[in-house]
């Protein structure tokens, strides 16, 4: 396989992790390089784990996980979009989600990666390699996931708390989306 592929799949995948990112993002208010790093080395490595999950286990797990997959990352991103728009209406220092906390970063995590175990799964029913394209997809989700914080907290700066509402509109969608995509297919 080029390396061509998996660059655009990788982009095509981060997509998610860039809205949420985004959102986090205008949530952190100390340490946002580590902050920055941090949601991009997890958003980064469950892209690049759930890739290879997904080649591990072929074509009858995914039939398996396929069903509840997208209810599960619509309850999540539906809750911790729900959270954020509370906080945001709420006001205050005190309101903002902390980036750092790891049960919400592994869930949002887990929720934004569930379309690359698909991704691995065609990759292995294809028989395609999937060490170099998994980490591929792993680099640019870091990269855009980093981006998208850095670039939220900037957005938080000039908007103030209607930029975590905006941010928790924008996980509700993508939890929306995720489930309309599973119910209209």
């Amino acid at each position: 396989m080029d390396l061509l592929t998996p660059l655009i799949i990788g982009i095509g995948l981060s997509m998610d992790c860039f809205a949420v990112s985004l959102a986090l993002g205008t949530t952190t208010k100390t340490r946002l390089l580590y902050t920055s790093v941090l949601i991009a080395l997890f958003f980064g490595a469950f892209q690049a784990g759930m890739t290879l999950s997904g080649w591990a286990a072929g074509a009858v797990f995914l039939g398996v996980v396929s069903v509840f997959a997208p209810w599960i990352a619509f309850i999540l991103l539906v809750f911790i979009g729900c959270k954020m728009c509370w906080e945001g209406f709420r006001g205050g220092e005190e309101s903002h989600l902390d980036g750092l906390q790891l049960v919400p970063v592994i869930l949002l995590s887990l929720a934004t990666s569930i379309d690359a175990l698909a991704v691995g799964v065609s990759f292995g029913i294809l028989g395609t390699p999937i060490l170099i394209p998994s980490l591929i997809i792993g680099i640019v989700c870091f990269l855009i996931s980093f981006s998208g914080v850095m670039l939220g907290e900037r957005l938080e700066d000039l908007l103030g708390n209607r930029i975590e509402i905006v941010g928790g509109l924008i996980l509700i969608l993508i939890g929306i989306k995720i489930l309309a995509e599973s119910v209209l297919v």
